[in-house]
């Protein structure tokens, strides 16, 4: 038994120091194997006679659930900077645009807004001056100034005030044309607590648009800047606060203006006197007609002429289809009136259809009191 003890005790003694041996090789410091070139491996560590095992790595930390997130962020960061420099930009068109807006009070309802074109010059939306005496404009600085009317464009639907001692700097034109897509702010001042803003897109341009109140517009800008009350005459501007064009009219959440060159334009010639004599007329009756046979849509048939009128003492006759007035070609009636307006005591070159034959005749403009 006690041979037996001895074996035992010398097997679990055997065992217990091999264990133990065991033990302190697992607690101690072990020696850090040999480890193959990890170019030869795609990057993996790899111990001598084991297949490759894909430790954590600095470079796989890239492709990670956290390095997306971390990516992700970065990149909101970036998107948020980004945000906010233009909200900036915006800001500052509004603030750089406000500075050459007034108020303009010439009607019985809510206030107009207007541009400052020039030297004591303001560019107004022409159905704004309801009245042309008792006008006053509201300065961004707070003055009340009194104002007189240089001259009326009702075609464009423009007008021109003049106001001594103004002092302000005028309004910046775009040098190119408004884009379908471009960011557009739309600008008034229709009270004397500051102005007004919305945001949108130019949404359409075109050659020709009739508004709410009868006028036809050579051309225009639409705007998905929803209108407010006393938004007319105010501008459209880009981001740099350069001006689009002239706010007219609103329809369905949609600004419609007269595009900048041609507002310019038009205020340049009522500066210039252009406008200031009264309305042109001819002393014709005449309705819209449709010349499928023609390139253009139509012509004005004369149904009446007066006696004695400047359409009579001209040749004018009842019959003739008048199909362009200066080159302009001739739709309706708003086209003619447009045309002459100003333009009292002048002549002009007018294409017609008589008798099917095209011809061509000076008319004199008269001035309808």
């Amino acid at each position: 038994m006690e041979a037996v003890r001895n074996r035992r005790g010398t097997r679990f003694g055997e065992v217990a120091r091999r264990f133990a041996g065991e033990a302190v090789l697992r607690v101690g410091k072990r020696p850090t194997p040999p480890v193959r070139d990890r170019s030869e491996t795609g990057g993996l560590a790899v111990l001598p006679g084991r297949k490759p095992v894909e430790y954590p790595m600095a470079g796989a930390a890239r492709g990670s659930k956290f390095s997306a997130i971390s990516e992700r962020q970065e990149e909101q960061a970036v998107e948020s900077r980004e945000l906010m420099g233009l909200s900036e930009a915006l800001a500052a068109a509004v603030e750089s645009a406000a500075a050459k807006v007034v108020m303009v009070d010439s009607r019985r309802r809510r206030a107009a807004s207007g541009i400052v074109y020039g030297e004591d010059l303001v560019l107004v939306a022409d159905h704004a001056l309801e009245r042309e005496e008792d006008i006053t404009l509201g300065t961004p600085d707070g003055r009340k100034l009194p104002a007189e009317v240089v001259g009326r464009n009702p075609a464009a639907d423009l007008a021109l005030l003049r106001a001594g001692e103004l002092g302000l700097e005028a309004a910046r034109p775009s040098e190119e044309p408004a884009r379908i897509g471009q960011l557009a702010l739309a600008i008034g001042r229709p009270a004397s607590d500051g102005v007004r803003a919305r945001l949108g897109i130019i949404s359409a341009t075109g050659e020709s648009l009739r508004t709410g109140r009868g006028r036809r517009l050579e051309r225009y800008l639409g705007a998905d800047t929803a209108p407010f009350p006393g938004l007319s005459g105010g501008p459209l501007v880009d981001a740099s606060g350069a001006v689009l064009g002239v706010v007219v009219a609103g329809f369905r959440g949609v600004s419609i203006a007269v595009p900048a060159g041609v507002a310019w334009r038009v205020a340049s010639g009522l500066a210039a006197g252009e406008g200031a004599a009264g309305r042109g007329y001819l002393g014709i009756l005449s309705q819209p007609v449709y010349l499928p046979e023609l390139r253009q849509r139509g012509g004005l048939l004369v149904v009446g002429v007066e006696e004695g009128s400047p359409a009579a003492r001209s040749g004018l006759v009842v019959g003739d289809i008048l199909l362009t007035f200066d080159g302009s070609p001739l739709r309706d009636t708003d086209d003619l009136q447009g045309l002459m307006f100003g333009r009292a005591g002048s002549e002009a070159s007018v294409e017609l259809l008589r008798g099917g034959e095209r011809q061509t005749v000076r008319v004199a403009i008269g001035e309808r009191g």
